[in-house]
């Protein structure tokens, strides 16, 4: 795939690039989707070059797609990575030797891109990857178990997970994430989970009922060794006006 790339260069960009982060949540498990190459057996981040004739958000999902086979996502821009070095220890001439490339047409991939990061949050349950080739793998793997990645797609990933914890203070999350019954202990572990922290549930429950997107509904979580908890549904029209608009709280 890359040397085609190399070889098709005039069809990207040059010098711009797309990393995605797309987090994964399950049963309280907050995991991140990686890719291993053969060659480099180190772990990368979904990423890829910008086709000349795509805008940068729908070249975001063209290159997720590809390289993942993970489609229907909604990508949401967070930041931009551009060192001057960023490249040198990943992109060098040993790589245009391994994919038989000649130097002088290799300098286009050798060259300093700059990045733009996207990320995801999506329930990994129901995303299944397909790698784009055989010598890759594509697996989800836990946030705190993550291994060494190549280029600066550490800094990207703790940058990913920085923003999505801001945005937590600005919308409202859980509406694809969670069964459409829920308890609010289910709910509060969502928001722990991806937090890291322990948060009081009393006034958790006092903000998510505030917020205004929760139904209460007349039955209560089954099978259960202690008392059972009420079941909650989200208001999808106002979990939608919240999410337009915005929050105006911190947890």
């Amino acid at each position: 795939m890359l040397k085609d790339i190399i070889d098709n260069n005039e069809n990207y960009q040059p010098g711009l690039s797309i990393d995605c982060v797309i987090f994964g949540f399950h049963d309280n498990q907050l995991k991140v989707l990686l890719i291993k190459v053969e060659r480099a057996n180190k772990w990368s981040l979904p990423g890829g070059f910008i086709p000349v004739d795509q805008d940068i958000d729908t070249a975001a999902i063209t290159v997720l797609n590809s390289r993942t086979g993970v489609d229907g996502v909604f990508l949401r821009q967070f930041a931009t990575f551009g060192k001057v070095d960023r490249n040198k220890q990943h992109f060098d001439k040993k790589t245009l030797e391994y994919l038989k490339i000649e130097e002088a047409k290799g300098k286009w991939l050798l060259r300093r891109f700059v990045t733009i990061g996207y990320y995801a949050l999506v329930d990994f349950s129901k995303i299944l990857p397909n790698p784009a080739g055989r010598h890759e793998v594509v697996e989800w793997i836990d946030h705190k178990e993550v291994p060494e990645l190549i280029l600066d797609h550490r800094e990207i990933l703790d940058k990913a997970l920085d923003t999505l914890r801001i945005e937590l203070n600005l919308m409202p999350i859980g509406y694809n994430l969670l069964p459409e019954k829920f308890t609010i202990p289910e709910l509060q572990k969502l928001y722990e989970t991806i937090l890291d922290k322990k948060l009081d549930r009393r006034n958790f429950l006092r903000k998510i009922t505030n917020i205004g997107i929760l139904t209460k509904l007349d039955e209560k979580k089954s099978n259960v060794a202690h008392k059972a908890p009420n079941l909650y549904s989200f208001d999808k029209e106002k979990y939608d006006e919240v999410l337009k608009n915005g929050l105006n709280q911190g947890w």
